[in-house]
């Protein structure tokens, strides 16, 4: 019998099989389970359970909360090979690069930990005759997160640590290519004693992603994807009250500069180009070479790793890459691969016909290389999710930076050289929100913030870090006055000074 996945809501698992959608094993090209679309009302139910949770468990202290953070963290490195096959099954990226995605999540709950120091307001005494004023910041209600399948655990890890840690209640709609990980995660946030309804997981379509939206009762919606679906969360959440945070598509270039370790700069450049399939928002598919020898030592050494890189199942941790999620991509990634052939581009390595032994029916391609890309192709100017490498060559860094700039997308990007001044101007004048030096994805540390500019991001604030207090409260400042016992004051009609 196929397995349907529900919903998590109230502390219970929710069967709504009204509609339903196939999951599947990219690594096989089959239906591995199937998913309960959710209806209006069972997204409704969701919410009205995280309003209910939410008066206790505003209430509850801060160090209380903190407690079950780390309790949760013991439980997410307790049963981290049992979330990585998960990933893994539906995903298809290596187990290897689901550990890393998963580490990734934790540190932002080892952030959360910390969350009594983190919401700890200002306070001044006597800030005028007997008056102290102080500022604190108060949680919003009920929050929402709509992630992406590109990292099942990660992503959606970003939000709701900080966002149930500063006080809120929750609703996660996560992708539903990958719903497994996200269903087991929210079981161990019971275990670590999260109260029922402070966490509630949907899966849905559009119908559950409006619903959020929409609700009145929703106060805040973080959004991880494209940016053409970025702008549309951005523009209904805000247009419904809403406070949104939604982080839209990327084209990250790399500049590899004449003085740089052009050995390092090509390994990374595997790694970020081609690891999970290219898969990530902050994956290099553009690398600018400055100068044609640059380009000629980077291209070589590219094709020469490439004929070597091994492609497969994820479950394999010899292979270096796994296949992509669905088949509906894959085959747009070989369309953009066929575009850049006919406009031109010189296709130096050509993965489409890759075959996996054992695996025919596996979502495959291999690692793609393109040399002599123009910024008038197609495959330089969108956002294409899938192994696919562009070289670009110029004559100096300043040309380098233009295109960067000029770009749509400033999500992130990286300098190689072995010279600091190149690298202070680069980091000081570059339009981008994430900046590398010999870095290729600069992905920054839980205590810091993740966001691009540009079309990358939609709203005032990063994910995760220091923003994520600001994003999921509020502040509240008072001012508070006791006269002294027994005086009696007159009237005042002059503004107070």
């Amino acid at each position: 019998m196929t397995k349907i996945h529900g919903h998590y809501i109230n502390g219970a698992f929710v069967q709504d099989e009204g509609r339903t959608q196939a999951v599947y094993n990219p690594a096989l090209g089959e239906v591995s389970s199937q998913l309960a679309l959710a209806s209006k009302e069972t997204v409704e139910e969701a919410i009205a359970a995280a309003k209910a949770a939410f008066p206790a468990w505003r209430n509850t202290p801060p160090l209380k909360r903190a407690q079950v953070m780390f309790r949760f963290k013991m439980l997410l490195e307790e049963h981290a090979d049992e979330i990585c096959a998960l990933i893994t099954a539906e995903h298809g990226k290596v187990l290897d690069d689901a550990r890393g995605e998963l580490q990734r999540g934790i540190e932002v709950v080892e952030y959360a930990c910390g969350i009594p120091e983190l919401l700890k307001g200002e306070h001044s005494k006597n800030a005028g005759p007997a008056i102290d004023s102080w500022s604190e910041f108060q949680p919003l209600g009920v929050v929402a997160g709509i992630t992406p399948f590109n990292f099942p655990a990660m992503v959606p890890m970003w939000m709701y640590p900080m966002a149930i840690a500063c006080g809120n209640t929750f609703v996660l709609k996560p992708s539903e290519r990958c719903p497994s990980a996200p269903l087991f995660i929210a079981k161990l946030l019971e275990q670590a004693g999260l109260p029922k309804g402070v966490f509630n997981v949907v899966n849905g379509d559009k119908l559950a992603v409006d619903t959020l939206l929409t609700d009145k009762r929703v106060q805040a919606v973080s959004f991880v994807g494209s940016t053409p679906i970025a702008e549309y969360i951005y523009a209904t959440g805000t247009a419904n009250g809403k406070r949104v945070q939604a982080l839209g598509g990327a084209k990250n270039h790399a500049i590899i500069m004449p003085d740089a370790d052009i050995d390092n700069a090509v390994n990374a450049l595997m790694g970020a180009a081609y690891g999970s399939c290219g898969e990530r928002c902050m994956a290099i598919s553009v690398a600018v070479c400055v100068g044609d020898e640059v380009a000629d030592a980077v291209v070589g050494k590219l094709k020469t790793h490439l004929s070597t890189m091994r492609v497969g199942p994820g479950t394999d941790v010899s292979n270096a890459m796994g296949p992509i999620i669905t088949a509906q991509q894959l085959e747009k990634v070989r369309g953009y691969v066929a575009s850049g052939v006919e406009q031109g581009a010189t296709l130096v390595v050509d993965g489409r016909d890759i075959k996996v032994p054992g695996h025919e029916t596996g979502f495959f391609i291999g690692g793609c290389l393109f040399d002599n890309v123009t910024t008038d192709m197609t495959i330089y100017q969108e956002e294409i999710f899938g192994p696919v490498l562009c070289v670009v060559r110029v004559k100096s860094m300043q040309e380098a930076m233009n295109l960067i700039d000029e770009h749509e997308y400033g999500n992130g990007t990286c300098l190689f050289t072995r010279d600091g001044e190149a690298a202070r101007y680069f980091t000081d004048n570059i339009n981008v929100g994430m900046v590398g030096v010999n870095v290729p994805l600069p992905v920054p540390v839980a205590y810091h913030s993740f966001g691009g500019w540009k079309r990358s991001l939609f709203g005032d604030l990063s994910a995760y870090g220091p923003d994520s207090i600001r994003f999921y409260t509020r502040r509240k400042t008072v001012t508070q006055r006791w006269p002294s016992s027994g005086v009696r004051e007159g009237m005042q009609f002059s503004f107070p000074s």
